[in-house]
């Protein structure tokens, strides 16, 4: 019985309220019909009252006070959005993922790293790894290999006294190439930790073929780095320019800064990245325009540990007791029938180079060489270069493959402005734009069309014949690993987030290319960037994404510069192309 008496007695408490309200409103427009007597004014009032009358209804039978309260904060919150800085939001709407699972990830890794490389003891130079006393033995050794044949080496490591090493983590780079064939390919280093190691070659071509174990650093000297690395963010001097009417005003800026003065702060609260300047006087922070680095005179290495990143001893070849070995065909022509596409596991070594040509170990290439082919591959494509120098070599080499690509002149300033090729017949856009901060070049770079890699990936809505293709690596090197491994894990989540509302768009990850042995070890040593590859590789691992190794494709080219020739960009492409055709 109450179940039906309850909605009785609500409907009787309503009745009489809206009774009271239509004779009001009858009242209200008898009235008014009087004022007005024409036929046109009584259908505009009559249209007005009508509306009025529903806003009366509405307000008395709902809680108006939080409409109201509602729709002022919503006002409020689009006026915010409108002026505040994009680049940087102050606040994170509804994230995703906790700040604290994050940094639970970070330290997870970090966990991980820190095993991987162990504090080694050092003294002197004396009683570290020494190539010239460590020995490489052939295992199994026959007078002719067949192709695709695996060839193993023994390293039995010894320091400057002869006396065998006790432990492993030495830094180590091991190649097979044929300079008459210019050919080349990484080889696979597997340490027992203990003092050896089993090097493992796969012979991919015929012909005399030639083997090199360099010791690039002791693991005294790894052990050196990698404590030295994580220790601060100073090697680094970054300078804001800020617009002052015609003279502009210049300021000391960082990924941190220790100070008590008064910053100003560019936050990404979301992704918990930050860049801070010091304010200059009479200012207003978002004045900043534009930036440049140098180099501090600042390190983390012990004197006498230097020692071991002089020139003589660094990339230094290990003895070997073996001369080059003669590879033959032996019948053996197996050929790969998977094509190359997205998600598929890109082993060690990935491929290899013949006559400057890189071969996929993995997946079929279709051989893209010819124009047409090309064109046909972009037509209607849209595609988004995001990283550093070494992706924006692919927008300058491109309008050597595709002839109908033209640059489009967005204005900007030095070569670090966006870049975009246009072909309008085809409909098809590439576009470059340098990574957020941090961004170290003596050129002075505008932070007016700045952004993380996270962010742009947020704003492309994606399709099938949208491809992104992302860099990261060269220029956090100088910096604690934290920075590195926090900007992986953000893209990785922009890419999820992507793919979310656009499955078909296509991600492909660009590895970094190694650089000459010598420069700044403490800064830019090929360990810090051995080591943010495997941090990728373990991040995005179950990501449907494309994976072209430039790490390896350089090593097999022996090219040693970050910025490799125009025949190693082209192999870059070609996997690019394949991926997306």
């Amino acid at each position: 019985m109450q179940r039906l008496l309850y909605p009785k007695k609500v409907w009787t408490a309503v009745i009489p309220v809206r009774e009271y309200e239509n004779m009001m409103e009858k009242t209200f427009i008898h009235r008014l019909f009087t004022l007005f007597p024409k036929a046109i004014a009584h259908k505009l009032l009559l249209m007005w009252m009508f509306i009025l009358a529903s806003w009366v209804i509405y307000f008395s039978l709902k809680d108006h006070t939080k409409f109201l309260f509602s729709l002022r904060n919503s006002i409020s919150l689009n006026h915010w959005n409108t002026f505040r800085n994009s680049t940087y939001p102050e606040a994170p709407p509804n994230p995703e993922i906790s700040p604290t699972e994050t940094e639970l990830r970070i330290e997870s890794i970090m966990e991980k790293l820190d095993q991987l490389i162990p504090p080694r003891p050092f003294t002197n130079v004396s009683s570290t790894t020494s190539a010239t006393h460590s020995r490489a033995t052939l295992l199994s050794p026959r007078d002719t290999y067949c192709r695709g044949d695996q060839l193993d080496v023994l390293l039995e490591m010894r320091d400057h006294l002869g006396r065998r090493k006790e432990y492993g983590g030495d830094f180590l780079r091991a190649r097979i190439f044929s300079p008459a064939l210019k050919a080349g390919a990484s080889g696979k280093v597997t340490d027992f930790n203990n003092g050896t190691y089993l090097v493992s070659f796969t012979l991919f071509w015929e012909g005399q073929v030639s083997l090199s174990v360099l010791l690039i650093h002791p693991s005294e000297g790894v052990s050196a780095l990698w404590r030295a690395r994580n220790q601060g963010y100073d090697r680094v001097n970054f300078t804001g320019q800020f617009a002052n009417g015609t003279s502009p005003v210049f300021s000391k800026c960082g990924l941190t800064l220790h100070t008590t003065a008064e910053l100003c702060k560019y936050l990404d609260y979301r992704d918990q990245e930050a860049f801070y300047c010091l304010k200059p006087p009479r200012v207003p922070c978002e004045a900043l325009t534009h930036v440049t680095t140098r180099n501090a005179d600042i390190s983390y290495i012990r004197q006498k540990e230097w020692a071991l990143f002089h020139r003589s001893n660094v990339g230094v070849e290990i003895m070997k007791n073996f001369a080059s070995i003669k590879v033959s065909a032996c019948g053996k022509n197996k050929n790969i029938e998977t094509k190359c596409r997205l998600g598929m596991k890109s082993p060690f070594p990935s491929g290899y180079s013949l006559k400057r040509k890189w071969i996929a170990a993995f997946c079929k290439q279709i051989e893209l060489n010819e124009t047409k082919t090309i064109n046909d591959c972009l037509k209607r494509k849209l595609i988004y270069l995001m990283g550093d120098s070494t992706l924006r070599q692919w927008i300058q080499y491109l309008p050597k493959m595709v002839k109908t690509l033209k640059y489009f002149d967005l204005h900007g300033v030095g070569p670090f402005k966006t870049h975009v090729l246009l072909d309008a017949e085809r409909h098809t856009l590439i576009q470059w734009k340098k990574h957020g901060h941090p961004f170290i070049t003596q050129s002075l770079f505008s932070v007016k069309d700045d952004n993380y890699i996270p962010r742009e990936i947020d704003r492309i809505a994606g399709d099938k014949d949208t491809a992104i293709v992302i860099t990261l690596g060269q220029h956090l090197r100088p910096f604690p690993i934290k920075i590195f491994i926090r900007r992986a894990i953000n893209v990785q989540k922009a890419i999820e987030r992507l793919f979310l509302r656009s499955p078909e768009t296509k991600v492909i990850l660009k590895t970094e290319n190694t650089r000459r042995l010598f420069d700044n070890a403490e800064m830019f040593s090929d360990f810090h960037g051995y080591i943010q590859n495997l941090i990728m590789r373990d991040i995005f691992m179950d990501l449907n994404v494309g994976i072209i190794d430039a790490w390896d494709m350089t090593i097999a080219d022996s090219t040693n510069n970050i910025h490799p020739p125009d025949y190693v960009i082209e192999n870059q492409i070609n996997m690019f192309l394949n991926y997306i055709c």
